[in-house]
């Protein structure tokens, strides 16, 4: 059940940073959600190294809001749309 929860919280937060983010991004709804659990991952990355977090502590939901948007920028970037 953890798995399930993670993926809705995950397709939530997808949508969030989708909603932020100006511009077109041409993904799919699993790509969405994708996107949001790899930015909670990141989220958590990025505070556990900065010291936010403790180890193996999640990310709260601005935090993977933000991991999310960021990484959909670098993906825009990468792809080479106009984000």
């Amino acid at each position: 059940m953890h798995y399930v929860w993670m993926a809705i919280v995950g397709f939530i937060v997808g949508l969030v940073a989708r909603a932020i983010l100006p511009g077109t991004q041409n993904i799919g709804i699993i790509l969405t959600a994708v996107l949001g659990i790899a930015g909670s991952f990141v989220a958590g990355l990025a505070g556990q190294a900065l010291g936010w977090y403790h180890a193996g502590a999640g990310a709260g939901f601005i935090g993977s809001v933000i991991g999310a948007v960021v990484l959909l920028f670098a993906y825009g970037k990468l792809k080479g749309s106009a984000t």
